[in-house]
């Protein structure tokens, strides 16, 4: 089997120097930027199947976010506004004053955020399986999906093995006989095994705590006010916020787009990577 790397050719490894952050980035392209933004717990490599494709087109950008990845770790709270905080030090870092953001899953709670508070900075937005959202009672606090995935999470970064690994990355795909290889296992089991990864984790996860993540919660009364053009895309066996959520928030946003992407889970780039960089293109073209 080929590694991921292989659709990597032609793409590069960047380091900026983030608001005092080394910031780890897989980059490819000229053009209009676009950010990818990975969630939590992730890394860049999440979207390795999309840079060099959507760099046809863009100046594409997926990010080690703040304390995730190969980015470096400073002690934290972890909130919502930090990572923002961080995505805008590295815009600024890079000379970049607007750009196309997408973010999966905590990615998309950040991306939210950073559209809702700095829309002078944002061309466009796209949620793909976004976190965060509290359309009705029910969104959040059916949280089965979550509290697996936070058992899940802690067994990965506690007891750091490639089973407990494989376990966690087994959670994010529809079909993960045919989407997780022994490549992915290892990237994640070392990026999992650094120490200062092993620090900071229980603050990551703090996000996934509905008594700690409720002020960050996307309500209603956000979406209407968000006046950047979005694009909710789901898929119809995300792992935790279903598809209906994510299409009763895009009725909230004034002219979104909302599609939902058949036989995927959390990570619709990686299980059906010339689908989704079609969908992304298509919406950003519009």
């Amino acid at each position: 089997m080929n590694s991921v790397w292989v659709d990597f050719l032609g793409g590069q490894i960047n380091y900026y120097n983030a608001g005092g952050v080394q910031t780890r980035c897989l980059e490819a392209g000229q053009g209009e930027t676009l950010f990818l933004l990975h969630g939590g717990g992730g890394h860049a490599e999440a979207y390795i199947k999309n840079v060099v494709p959507l760099s046809k087109h863009y100046r594409v950008v997926a990010v080690d976010m703040l304390g995730h990845g190969l980015t470096e770790k400073p002690d934290g709270a972890y909130e919502i506004a930090d990572y923002v905080q961080h995505l805008k030090d590295l815009m600024k870092a890079m000379g970049i004053e607007k750009a196309h953001f997408l973010g999966e899953s905590l990615g998309g709670w950040v991306g939210f955020w950073l559209a809702y508070e700095n829309p002078e900075l944002v061309s466009s937005f796209i949620s793909a399986t976004g976190a965060g959202l509290l359309v009705d009672d029910f969104d959040v606090t059916r949280s089965d999906a979550l509290k697996n995935l936070r058992k899940l999470s802690k067994r990965s970064t506690t007891e750091v093995t490639r089973d407990s690994v494989r376990a966690r990355l087994n959670w994010l795909f529809y079909e993960p006989e045919k989407s997780i290889t022994e490549e992915l296992v290892e990237i994640r089991y070392r990026i999992y095994s650094n120490p200062d990864w092993k620090r900071i984790e229980p603050n990551v996860q703090s996000m996934m705590r509905p008594e700690e993540a409720t002020k960050w919660y996307i309500k209603p009364e956000h979406l209407q006010k968000l006046s950047v053009p979005t694009f909710v895309l789901w898929t119809r066996h995300n792992p935790s916020t279903p598809w209906q959520t994510g299409e009763r928030a895009s009725k909230y946003i004034k002219g979104a787009k909302f599609h939902v992407m058949e036989d995927c889970g959390h990570w619709p780039q990686w299980e059906k990577p010339e689908e989704f960089n079609g969908l992304v293109h298509e919406y950003i073209q519009r």
